[in-house]
């Protein structure tokens, strides 16, 4: 048995890969080259686009630690704020207070002297009564006018007795 080569060594042979050759140089020249310059301008693009996407992303992060700093540092003056407000409204609260027992007292002292000042005008009026019945029952007793201050002095005299004995 005798073998026969596949492909055999032949003028066709040489002309095909010339051909092939020349065809893959003007494909190359033609079609390779700006191919691969679209493919690796392309590629440029895409690693500055995710470039650029990395820097806006930590810059994201970094603009979101600022924003919760700046959001917990109001939280904080918030709260600080609040806590202001209700000590002021305790102290005004308490001074208020204070402020009305001051007025309560103010009102109850006054009261008491007037109530003083009211029993001691009672007790004068009183006594200016009991002296004008005296002289009255004393002079229609004697039937005549006896003299007034000697009269009051002797009405004076037997109230104190009479304040005495109480």
């Amino acid at each position: 048995m005798e073998f026969k080569p596949l492909i055999g060594l032949s003028y066709e042979l040489f002309i095909t890969l010339a051909n092939t050759f020349i065809l893959f140089l003007i494909l190359r020249k033609i079609l390779f080259k700006p191919v691969i310059n679209i493919i690796e301008s392309r590629e440029e693009i895409i690693k500055n686009d995710i470039k650029v996407a990395e820097e806006a992303k930590e810059e994201g992060l970094k603009f979101k630690s600022e924003y919760e700093t700046k959001v917990g540092t109001a939280r904080s003056k918030g709260q600080e704020i609040v806590e202001l407000a209700k000590r002021r409204a305790e102290e005004k609260s308490e001074e208020m207070i204070n402020v009305a027992k001051k007025e309560v007292e103010t009102m109850k002292l006054k009261a008491a002297d007037d109530i003083e000042k009211e029993k001691n005008q009672a007790f004068v009026d009183v006594k200016n009564e009991i002296s004008d019945m005296a002289v009255m029952v004393a002079s229609k007793i004697i039937e005549k006018d006896i003299d007034k201050s000697k009269h009051e002095d002797l009405i004076d005299e037997f109230i104190k007795e009479v304040g005495d004995a109480k």
